[in-house]
């Protein structure tokens, strides 16, 4: 529908492939409708998340300073969204699912998992790390293990040049 000029329904059935420059344009505009939507009711029932999504990756934040108002928010946000992505015809993989605290507190603290069990999702245990996007966080944002892994992939790349010089 464009403009309130409806075109007639067909089926489609024929996709594009990952990695095909059309297929962030086409996920986005899928998207973008259940973004709005799923917003809005999270607004509506006072729950203060926010959204990001890239392509078919999204976050749900969630800030608190009590781990269980914060659990509970992620309970009922994850609890729409799944709904929500249902009415869609869109499924989550939960197996993908994690969860992940910052925090300011010196030395190791335990997190309670978040148990999504009763809406058939998984029991979310805290990650020591997170990664996206390229970028890995760790609960106080000092980006140890980020500067590791990145600076010994250098260094191997530089070892591989090294070999790679030699040979013709």
């Amino acid at each position: 529908m464009w403009n309130k000029i409806s075109s007639p329904t067909y089926e489609v059935n024929v996709g594009v492939g990952q990695g095909s420059a059309l297929s962030p344009i086409l996920s986005a505009l899928y998207l973008s409708l259940f973004l709005y939507i799923l917003e809005n009711r999270l607004k509506n029932l006072n729950i203060p998340v926010s959204l990001i999504s890239f392509i078919d990756d999204g976050l749900i934040i969630s800030q608190n300073k009590s781990i269980n108002i914060l659990n509970s928010q992620l309970f009922c946000s994850y609890n729409i969204l799944t709904r929500l992505l249902n009415k869609f015809r869109l499924t989550i993989e939960h197996t993908k699912t994690e969860t992940f605290h910052f925090n300011r507190l010196h030395g190791a603290f335990n997190l309670p998992p978040l148990d999504l069990s009763s809406i058939r999702g998984p029991i979310l245990h805290p990650k020591d790390s997170w990664k996206y996007l390229g970028f890995i966080f760790d609960w106080k944002l000092m980006f140890h293990q980020h500067i590791d892994f990145y600076s010994k992939k250098a260094i191997s790349m530089v070892k591989y040049m090294k070999l790679f010089g030699n040979s013709s």
